[in-house]
């Protein structure tokens, strides 16, 4: 013997045009047809000849009831709600009361066209992007609930589609959540209102939400609340997907997709980064080169950056006919990028491994990366040098400048640690006053922030239109 059932039908808004083919076929399978008698009547042709059993409103347990009662008694019944019975509608209450009842009847539910679907299509297309639905019938929920979710709704940018906006009694509702979304939307957001959505008096209108009133809604009305880019055109609601921007202006084709990726990348840091509208623009692109190599914003206020070192060492390097960029660990010089060196022949060198500094390391029982920069400085005085390690090399730098045996077009100071890695920075900063540089203020430092200070001069033509990554 089959199981009792009680199917839940959700019958559209209004119209038997609405009916799926699913909500038909179960009509006319079932010999007991439940609802609230207002929904009775929209599909009374349908269920001409059935047993019909109807009630008022704010009877819905006593329909739930009813329906138990003959499913449970061997017939075929079904519970009806209008739209989607899902959605504000009876099937919660038909599955918490066979929990209940610790019922062995089965209920099946069939979807059906919500009222919010119905109202959306009228209206064009509201619903193009997130979106969420909201009661203001305080009957079953506390207001201070309901309020809470408004807030969220509102500063979420969701479109807002609303159902019980007010009725004779409930009217301030309506205001209070208007108040609360003109804090976080503009007065103009289009705001649709459907009544009696696919039944023979429908209406429909579109208003601002500054001029959304109480009176404009009751109990039959559905509002959709637009978001921030949603738009009234031709009597008609549209909020954009994002398809058009995304895929039809297509400048992020132009170019390799990591250089695509860093721009994209470099606009989120900017949006995000504290006090950038009051950097200057030299600090400000070392600090978006930095935050996209480390995801830390801690280190903006530690970039030091000498007034006009970028401009000028950017120019020094690709105007020149041949310069040279000396790092202090073969991982910075790993970081910097190479497409960019070759057109403007830069060259890029590392001494750390080289044999003779090895050697001169032990024998003078000294560091190698005072080593290298003794190699270097004999080979290349003037050159950019990159320091992303110990401070020794950096410490060596300065006392050879300030005796006047090598001139760096500029220093990347970025040493790291705890040992004379301060007072290297500070020794820098007081004892070659005239020197392009830029300096990682404190402890903080490393190769890849140094490689990526210079790929930052690198690619300062590109700063005022703003597309990092040259040489990528």
């Amino acid at each position: 013997m089959k199981a009792p059932k009680i199917y839940i039908i959700g019958i559209g808004p209004g119209h038997e045009k609405y009916l799926t083919t699913e909500a038909l076929a179960a009509l006319n399978h079932c010999e007991v047809i439940i609802g609230y008698k207002r929904y009775l009547q929209l599909i009374n042709q349908t269920i001409e000849g059935k047993t019909l059993i109807s009630s008022g409103m704010m009877q819905e347990r006593e329909r739930a009831e009813s329906a138990f009662e003959r499913a449970e008694s061997g017939l075929a019944t079904a519970v009806v709600s209008s739209g989607d019975a899902g959605v504000y509608g009876m099937a919660p209450l038909l599955l918490e009361m066979k929990k209940e009842r610790r019922s062995v009847v089965e209920l099946e539910i069939i979807p059906g066209i919500s009222s919010l679907f119905a109202a959306a299509a009228l209206f064009g297309a509201p619903l193009g992007h997130d979106f969420c639905v909201l009661s203001l019938s305080d009957l079953l929920t506390p207001w201070t609930t309901i309020e809470n979710r408004i807030e969220a709704a509102a500063k979420g940018d969701f479109v807002t589609a609303v159902y019980n906006p007010a009725s004779k009694e409930r009217y301030w509702q309506l205001l209070r959540l208007k108040e609360v979304f003109l804090k976080c939307r503009k007065a103009e957001t289009p705001v649709g209102i459907a009544r009696q959505v696919g039944r023979s008096d429908q209406e429909l209108r579109i208003v601002q939400l500054k001029d959304l009133k109480a009176e404009d809604a009751d109990m039959l009305s559905i509002l959709i609340i637009g978001n921030s880019q949603t738009e009234s055109i031709d009597k008609q609601l549209l909020t954009p997907r994002g398809y058009a921007t995304k895929y039809n202006n297509m400048p992020k084709k132009k170019g390799k997709v990591g250089r695509r990726i860093m721009k994209e990348s470099f606009s989120l840091i900017r949006k995000q980064l504290q006090g950038a509208d009051h950097m200057d623009a030299e600090t400000l692109w070392a600090s978006l080169y930095a935050i996209h190599t480390t995801a830390d914003f801690s280190l903006a206020p530690l970039i030091e950056v000498q007034a006009n070192s970028i401009r000028q060492l950017h120019a020094w390097l690709t105007q020149n006919a041949s310069t040279h960029i000396v790092c202090d660990s073969e991982m910075a010089a790993a970081g910097i990028r190479k497409g960019v060196l070759a057109p403007h022949n830069i060259h890029l060198h590392c001494y750390i491994s080289h044999p003779e500094v090895i050697e001169k390391a032990e024998n003078k029982n000294i560091t190698r990366a005072q080593a290298a920069l003794h190699k270097a400085a004999e080979i290349h005085p003037d050159a950019l040098y990159v320091f992303g390690n110990a401070p020794t090399g950096l410490r060596e730098l300065i006392k050879l400048s300030r005796k006047g045996l090598m001139k760096p077009s500029g220093i990347i100071a970025a040493p790291v640690g705890f040992v004379n890695v301060l007072e290297s920075k500070l020794e820098l900063k007081h004892g070659l006053p005239a020197t392009n540089k830029i300096i990682i203020k404190g402890n903080r430092g490393g190769s890849n922030l140094a490689a990526t200070l210079v790929n930052a001069i690198l690619s300062w033509d590109q700063a005022e239109a703003f597309n990092p990554g040259e040489g990528m």
